[in-house]
């Protein structure tokens, strides 16, 4: 499962020297053209990469995993896992082991940048969450996480009709346990990303 992705200016050169690399990962329906346009907002000169998932699902749109009939019912992680190993697979590829890893994920692509972090945190420099979801399946890292508790940025707008209350529950109470949360719920918002999530974003990386 190859993964096709779209870089910044010089990516191979930039990263060559660059203390980290940051990943994008677009939400389901969507493809890596989606996310780009927030590297000058968030990143500054950090080099970057913004993956397309691997499900084509025709007219531009791709996911990382299927979605069930009902979305509070979704318990395979084999599909899930498949796409993990994939982004692996491009990261082992194309950005050096002395660089580590912003990953900035949106919706279902936020389920993969929780699950980066949940197999190999070692490589993780910081994790940017945008209405994301987590897998409930116990990951390998899970124990080193609760232990190391990496910085973690979750957003996500209280008026969202994609990411119930009940799911967003379960991601903010697994990363109080495993990781230095920075927690922000925008009035208004729906299954989107706004100016206030963004200024709060670069904030977090800055620090």
């Amino acid at each position: 499962m190859a993964l096709t992705a779209i870089t910044s200016p010089d990516f191979p050169t930039a990263v060559a020297d660059a203390p980290h690399v940051a990943l994008f990962m677009h939400g389901y329906g969507s493809n890596e053209r989606d996310l780009p346009s927030l590297a000058p907002m968030i990143l500054g000169d950090t080099p970057w990469a913004s993956l397309r998932a691997p499900l084509e699902m025709g007219f531009g749109a791709h996911a990382w995993f299927p979605l069930p009939a009902n979305p509070l019912a979704w318990r395979d992680p084999e599909p899930i896992m498949a796409s993990t190993n994939a982004i692996w697979e491009w990261v082992d590829a194309n950005v050096p082991a002395s660089a580590s890893l912003i990953t900035v994920g949106f919706s279902q692509g936020g389920m993969m940048a929780s699950q980066l972090l949940r197999t190999h945190p070692e490589r993780i420099h910081r994790t940017v969450v945008f209405s994301g979801l987590m897998l409930e399946d116990p990951m390998p890292a899970d124990a080193v996480l609760a232990e190391s508790r990496p910085r973690v940025f979750y957003g996500r707008g209280d008026s969202d009709p994609v990411i119930m209350d009940v799911m967003e529950q379960h991601v903010e109470s697994f990363l109080r346990e495993h990781a230095t949360l920075d927690f922000h719920v925008y009035a208004g918002m729906g299954h989107s990303v706004n100016d206030a999530e963004l200024a709060d974003v670069r904030a977090f990386l800055a620090r």
